[in-house]
């Protein structure tokens, strides 16, 4: 016996006529046919309470009853059933107008079968229609779990890209300093100014994978430079300053929206809000949301860490020049958006500490 077989000879069917005599004969029926799991209704009323403990593999359904007919028993279910737990209807009535017939079809019946029935005739629909639903439910059972093997591969690798992208940004943070959690804290602070600024969630989720990269550009420029303990001279700034037209040349010509956003904020995290960042000078709007939100995030971050040349600073003194760039250096709506989550941030960085 298939497992199809098997269970369609152990399908529950509710027969809903309120003819007493009609439902006798129907049960003895089916029963001869070996179907055992069988429930009859001889008052429509209380079908609410049947659909609300039971789910059924097939209903057999007379028109003509009172107080409640065929038809409003079939928006009955179709108002507490979804499109997924609507089992096969036959309607099985006296009925034999094609008004009805059309009107039972369109209505959400599965098939019409007129009284008196010829038994093989009913059997074998019965059959058949019980048979294209569990053929259906086990579908979708293998659909559901097709989807969630695929939902578990994606998953996967997303989380290897981002461990990938992460790796990256280490790189260029690792020739830097020792701020090895740098990265991380950048992505998840971009993530909460974003979010409290009301950005939609794709945006938030795609500002904190492509933030890591923000200086994989620092992987080009020397390490006299980069791990200088002093301050830099006019030419070793602009050396330094480099890092972002290379950040911009390795993320180019990506195709996907992840590496043209890491793109966008390795050549913008440096521009300032009044024009005097660089590398293109851009302004205001200019500049890129993306890279407006990272300019805040890694200077926060950068003055909070301990580097070669400087010891960290608390973070009420760098909020403070945060505070006073307003305007400046920084974006003043992302300003504020910064210090509505201030406490977040904090506790980000006290739970990625290095």
């Amino acid at each position: 016996m298939t497992d199809t077989s098997a269970a369609v000879d152990a399908s529950r069917i509710l027969v809903v006529d309120d003819n007493v005599t009609n439902i006798q004969l129907i049960d003895a029926t089916l029963r001869s046919a070996g179907f055992d799991h069988i429930v009859s209704v001889t008052k429509p009323l209380e079908l609410t309470q049947h659909f609300g403990q039971h789910a059924y593999d097939l209903v057999l359904l007379d028109i003509n009853m009172p107080l409640m007919d065929g038809f409003a028993v079939l928006s009955l279910m179709q108002q507490m059933l979804d499109k997924a737990q609507f089992p096969p209807v036959i309607m099985l009535t006296a009925q034999a107008d094609e008004t009805s017939r059309i009107k039972a079809l369109e209505n959400g019946a599965s098939d019409y079968i007129t009284k008196p029935f010829n038994r093989t005739e009913l059997l074998k629909r019965v059959r058949i229609h019980l048979e294209n639903w569990h053929l259906r439910q086990r579908l979708q059972q293998e659909n559901q779990t097709l989807e969630a093997k695929v939902r578990e591969r994606t998953e996967a690798l997303e989380t290897a890209q981002l461990e990938m992208i992460y790796r990256l940004g280490r790189a260029a943070e690792y020739r830097d300093n020792e701020t090895g959690n740098h990265v991380r804290r950048v992505s998840l602070f971009a993530q909460a100014i974003a979010e409290q600024l009301g950005m939609d969630q794709a945006y938030c989720d795609l500002i904190r994978i492509a933030s890591p990269m923000h200086d994989v550009g620092k992987i080009g420029v020397s390490d006299t430079i980069l791990l200088k303990p002093g301050k830099l001279n006019d030419d070793e700034y602009a050396r330094m300053q480099s890092h972002v037209e290379i950040g911009g040349e390795i993320l180019s010509n990506g195709q996907s929206e992840l590496l043209k956003m890491a793109r966008e904020i390795a050549l913008t995290h440096h521009e300032k809000y009044d024009g005097k960042g660089y590398p293109h000078g851009l302004k205001g709007e200019d500049i890129p949301l993306s890279g407006r939100i990272v300019a805040i995030a890694d200077v926060y971050d950068a003055l909070t860490s301990a580097r070669p040349y400087k010891e960290a600073w608390p973070s009420d003194k760098a909020v403070a020049l945060i505070e006073r760039e307003k305007g400046a250096h920084f974006d003043p709506q992302l300003v504020d958006a910064f210090l509505a989550v201030l406490p977040r941030i904090r506790s980000i960085s006290a739970e990625l500490q290095d």
